[in-house]
């Protein structure tokens, strides 16, 4: 067993703290991997303050990358994937790896507390840690030349709001946004779409705070989210609302605001995870006059082994810019202290970076 620290969340609401675990020796089709950087997302708040309801005590962290440090391809740069298509299922045998029915869920215990609990990990990780052990499917090689904290953003953040723009959606040159909710996932949705060519890209959030942002990520317009929020897309779009409306907050109230101001025969795309009590209602009439499409996108419609690479080599080259997506570097102890920011809708993401070994 090797001890590192973790972000450890010990129940529902329950204060979250660093802890020394003790990990397992890889088994075969195992690697372990030190993570250098690892992006604290709102999924891991989700598992914190109750909206979802994963078995404690967790291992928080999902989204990183770090170094392979044994086995045939040590010292290998590698991205974290939260969920390797299993590649025999129903879902992956049709395209849609993403929705493969054996990976994403919950994980067996890895790993042992200090007082020899056993630990579950989040989506299969456990990120937020010195060091991880993963099955061998799980990381995916990147150049050495991208920096960990943007290299750890390609394993969730970046890749599920780019996924959603160019994959799930298919945004076309010229074609209007609108982006509700400017976290991590929702600022990458506007750099995706100025890079596909839309206009306007009309992001939104709840704080004038977030305007800098959002401009500095690609957005043409801001908006406060208010009641008035479907007349301003409108006034932005001569009159008619939104092509494309990206949910990215996960709430009945801002999904149902996305479908307001989207144009007849236009597209909602959730990208929000939101709690199972929270019921969305639409009118029957409204649903089929208004010939609009509501769908979501489950970690943005993506193959991770065939979409990190290519996105990895757009930042190794300096085509793909994500650095307005970080607007915190911390430490393992400053994750608590990271949520508050995120419950407060402060920032976008934080990511934690580990000093070199």
């Amino acid at each position: 067993m090797n001890t590192v620290r973790a972000v450890v969340a010990r129940g529902a609401g329950a204060p979250v703290g660093v802890e020394d675990i003790s990990l397992p020796s890889p088994g075969p089709d195992e690697v372990r991997v030190r993570i250098r950087a690892a992006g604290v997302c709102h999924s891991d708040l989700s598992m914190v303050n109750g909206t979802l309801a994963p078995a404690y005590p967790l291992v928080l962290g999902h989204e990183a990358a770090g170094v392979i440090v044994d086995g045939p391809r040590a010292g290998e740069h590698v991205v974290l994937n939260w969920a390797p298509p299993c590649r025999e299922c129903w879902f992956c045998g049709h395209g849609e790896p993403w929705l493969c029915a054996r990976s994403g869920g919950p994980s067996a215990p890895r790993g042992l507390s200090a007082t020899g609990e056993p630990l579950h990990v989040t989506l299969g990780v456990g990120g937020l840690a010195e060091e991880v052990v993963v099955p061998s499917r799980a990381v995916i090689g990147i150049p050495s030349s991208v920096p960990f904290p943007v290299a750890a953003l390609l394993g969730c953040a970046a890749l599920t709001g780019v996924g959603a723009v160019r994959r799930t959606a298919r945004v076309a040159v010229g074609e209007s946004v609108l982006v509700i909710g400017l976290g991590g996932v929702g600022l990458a949705v506007v750099v995706a779409a100025r890079a596909a060519g839309a206009s306007p890209v009309i992001a939104v959030d709840v704080s004038e705070a977030k305007r800098s942002l959002a401009l500095a990520a690609g957005a043409t317009d801001y908006v406060v989210s208010d009641d008035g929020l479907s007349s301003a897309v409108r006034a932005l779009t001569g009159g008619l609302g939104a092509d494309h409306a990206f949910e990215c907050v996960g709430r009945a109230t801002t999904m149902r605001a996305a479908w307001r101001a989207t144009r007849r025969g236009g597209a909602v795309t959730v990208l929000g995870m939101g709690a199972k009590d929270d019921l969305l209602s639409l009118g029957a009439l409204d649903i089929f006059h208004s010939a609009k499409a509501l769908r979501s996108s489950v970690y943005g419609s993506s193959d991770p082994d065939r979409d990190v690479p290519p996105l990895a080599a757009a930042v190794a080259a300096g085509d793909l810019d994500l650095s307005p997506l970080i607007t915190d570097l911390i430490g393992l102890d400053d994750v608590p202290a990271a949520f508050d920011r995120m419950s407060r809708g402060e920032g976008a993401r934080s990511v934690v970076t580990f000093p070199d070994a």
